[in-house]
């Protein structure tokens, strides 16, 4: 949520020692990290600061020992240094953006929008990469040894155990992902604008529809619902993303790419879709339209113009390319931008 980084820059939170008992709970953040919380101490609020970005976590307590957490990330990278320190079982819904998370043994896994991660935080202390330079979803996290009292004690005959469910999605090291579940999407959904008024009962009522559609989820017997890539095969992706985007009015096909980052066909489409979240030829002409998109509003440069940097030597071409984006033409656009730019050459 962007008004947590807002509420903290005017000093609305308090700033708290990671020994205050809501955070020290769960274990150690280490460096870059730093705690607040809310006047009415109805929510705690975790910042990371990089040198290329921040992001926020906002923690409400829905019911004692399961907590959700609003995560809103505008950052290209950052290293976790979490230890757990209790039982835990968490589960990510990411809304927007994509995350990459390093598994330590020469492996990535990658969660998009509309995924559903699994795991008990025992490989968090880990590089996180966001591709896209921005993430936004949600955390539900247990603390087991309270969280399953709690519901045996307030909810007799509730049929979910919070230990086998924990066992069901978490019994390798890898986080278990679920991608694209239509069930997924529904519950969390209503979870992004909950009314402050009954924000408590409706966290716990969303968190128990939650449990149960988990529980009764059948998985697939390889238990690997998206692929993992090699660090290898990201780094010399990644490489080759930079090396188009220094020069955006040169073409280069995947195959050229491929080639030249020594990677098979195969692998560099694979994993540049892995990495990126669309192929290879359609991300790079959204990528081009958005740059061009960021010129027509902010720079005195022709429409021609703009269109050559981008790799369009037919300003005809450049424009159908721009609407199928945008859904109007370059001059319409810029116009709705003129009152910043009245002098602007179209």
């Amino acid at each position: 949520m962007r008004e947590a980084s807002a509420c903290i820059q005017s000093g609305l939170l308090r700033k708290v020692s990671f020994r205050n008992p809501v955070f020290n709970r769960f274990g150690e953040c280490g460096d870059g990290v730093s705690a607040f919380e809310s006047p009415d101490r109805t929510s705690s609020v975790i910042q990371v600061r990089s040198e290329n970005g921040e992001g926020t976590m906002v923690a409400y307590q829905a019911f004692p020992g399961a907590f959700i957490t609003y995560d809103d990330f505008h950052m290209d990278s950052c290293v976790s240094q979490f230890e757990p320190r209790t039982d835990l079982f968490c589960i990510d819904h990411c809304r927007e953006g994509r995350l990459e998370q390093s598994l330590g043994d020469s492996t990535l896994s990658y969660m998009a929008a509309g995924d559903l991660k699994l795991d008990d935080r025992s490989t968090h202390q880990s590089e996180f990469f966001f591709p896209l330079s921005h993430y936004h979803g949600i955390t539900v996290t247990f603390d087991l040894s309270v969280a399953d009292q709690y519901l045996c004690r307030m909810l007799d005959g509730f049929p979910v155990d919070l230990h086998a469910l924990k066992t069901k999605y978490c019994s390798s090291s890898r986080p278990y992902i679920l991608h694209g579940v239509e069930s997924v999407r529904h519950i969390f959904s209503e979870l992004y604008a909950v009314p402050a008024a009954i924000r408590e009962p409706y966290f716990k009522i969303k968190i128990l529809e939650l449990l149960l559609f988990l529980d009764t989820l059948v998985l697939p017997e390889n238990r690997q619902s998206r692929p993992y890539f090699y660090r290898s095969q990201v780094e010399k992706v990644k490489a080759a993303y930079e090396f188009m985007c220094m020069d955006l009015a040169r073409h280069y096909t995947a195959s050229d790419l491929a080639r030249r980052f020594g990677l098979s066909l195969t692998a560099f489409r694979a994993c540049f879709k892995g990495v990126y979240g669309q192929p290879y030829f359609t991300y790079m002409r959204e990528y081009r339209m958005n740059k061009a998109a960021v010129d027509l509003r902010t720079t005195n440069l022709s429409v021609s113009a703009i269109a050559c940097q981008v790799g369009y030597t037919s300003s005809s071409k450049f424009a159908a390319a721009f609407k199928e984006i945008f859904d109007e033409s370059p001059l319409s656009y810029r116009k709705s931008y003129q009152p910043m730019h009245a002098d602007i050459s179209i």
